[in-house]
């Protein structure tokens, strides 16, 4: 590889660090969180953050787009919302003559969709398409999105008053599933004292651009998988099918999903290969908001229970 190209990668590679470092700086105590959140931008997936109000899921998302780079918009989910809210409409126009569309706030790259539980199936669903395809057909018309385009959700697993759980075909979207949780006492007191996240995020410079994003993803496509660690995934696949617990395991496609998680973990570690290390450190992530459990089970006990019962090959 000619020494240009390897200066190229490196100083990326640099940028997304300090970008990750930044994030870190904002997000106290969640350095696992942030590192995943970050190996589901680079695999290019989308993620939803499951969490009581007031633990830092809206920071982590917008501190996600200024650190990459990226053009934010954020849309506040609620019963009356429709989809042309989310996607845009045609207005005529009458100096022109004609209808012109009026692009909604889904024509950005990084898409905060707050308390997505709230809105209706009809306008979870308008994303759909958006987000498995990178496009939206609207007026007899396929109208692409960014190609680093990227919904980070959010809703609150326990206020389920008013609200619409999503589908399995729509959680199936999300690449990824994270909770952030309470800080640590130590991260708490440092919140408590020290600069509102705010402000913060207002100072918070990018270190990454969508031209970088779309280098890395591309980049972290190429990560390899040795036969080895494919006979680990496939392993884990068919332990989600056979299990008594799990009434639906994960499908081919979430196998993809797991691979390319695991790919983007390895890249973030500076490696060109993936260990089976990497697909266990995303595997709860990826897979315990896909597996549809018995009734009374919990899909990230079980997530964690495959990791101890299903060995690694030598």
């Amino acid at each position: 590889m000619p020494e240009a190209t390897l200066a190229r990668i490196d100083a990326t590679q640099q940028r997304l660090a300090h970008a990750l470092a930044q994030v870190n700086q904002l997000l106290l105590g969640k350095t696992h969180v942030v590192r995943l959140s970050f190996a589901c931008l680079l695999a290019g997936g989308h993620l939803l953050l499951e969490d009581i109000p007031g633990v830092g899921k809206t920071t982590l998302a917008h501190a996600l787009a200024r650190a990459c780079g990226l053009a934010f918009q954020r849309v506040q989910f609620t019963s009356d919302l429709t989809p042309t809210d989310i996607i845009g409409v045609g207005i005529y126009e009458r100096e022109l003559g004609h209808f012109r569309f009026h692009p909604g706030p889904l024509f950005t790259e990084l898409l905060l969709a707050d308390e997505i539980n709230r809105g209706t199936p009809k306008v979870q669903s308008a994303l759909l398409e958006a987000m498995a395809e990178g496009q939206v057909s609207t007026e007899g018309e396929s109208r692409p999105l960014s190609p680093v385009f990227t919904v980070i959700a959010t809703q609150n697993p326990l206020d389920m008053a008013g609200t619409h759980p999503l589908p399995d075909s729509q959680l199936d979207r999300f690449l990824m599933r994270l909770s952030l949780g309470y800080p640590d006492e130590a991260a708490e007191r440092a919140l408590l004292s020290g600069v509102d996240r705010r402000e913060m995020l207002r100072e918070l410079t990018f270190q990454l651009t969508p031209a970088d994003l779309v280098d890395l993803r591309r980049r972290a496509r190429t990560v390899d998988t040795s036969a080895a660690v494919l006979d680990y995934v496939q392993e884990l696949l068919g332990a989600t099918r056979a299990h008594a617990q799990i009434r639906v395991g994960l499908s081919p496609r979430a196998g993809l999903a797991l691979l390319a998680a695991a790919r983007a973990w390895a890249m973030l570690a500076g490696r060109s290969y993936v260990m089976p290390e990497d697909v266990q450190a995303v595997f709860p992530a990826v897979a315990a908001h896909r597996i549809q459990v018995q009734h009374g089970a919990n899909g990230e006990v079980l997530a964690a229970k495959l990791l101890a019962e299903v060995s690694v090959r030598a």
